[in-house]
């Protein structure tokens, strides 16, 4: 799976992992060694927290709403640390440190996921 900045016709992640059931939603990037970009799907638009507990290095983060346009960023979220969103997401992405100004993906911008 791949994900792609439609607006802007740019790929930001390639074997992108996906989380849809509780266990792997709830487990995520914990104990990984390094980043692996995840889409956390979920069933309706809501307010999203995250925790960084036991994820080691800082990564970038994305919500979408249910049209899959990005809502709200999260860049640089650091190792043990917490973040509620203000703005309610269906989706989630987790991406490297630094993917989010190196694609300039920017509120507002249409994003696809797609088999490769």
């Amino acid at each position: 799976m791949h994900i792609k900045n439609a607006t802007k016709e740019l790929i930001i992640a390639k074997n992108v992992g996906i989380c849809r059931n509780i266990f792997s939603k709830s487990l995520g990037l914990m104990f990984l060694i390094k980043p692996k970009p995840l889409i956390f799907i979920f069933k309706k638009e809501k307010i999203i927290p995250l925790h960084m507990l036991f994820v080691f290095y800082p990564i970038d983060i994305l919500f979408l709403n249910k049209n899959k346009i990005v809502a709200e960023i999260k860049e640089n979220f650091k190792p043990f640390s917490f973040y509620t969103p203000k703005n309610k997401a269906q989706y989630v992405i987790e991406l490297p440190q630094g993917t989010i100004k190196k694609t300039k993906t920017a509120l507002g911008d249409r994003i696809n996921f797609k088999k490769e």
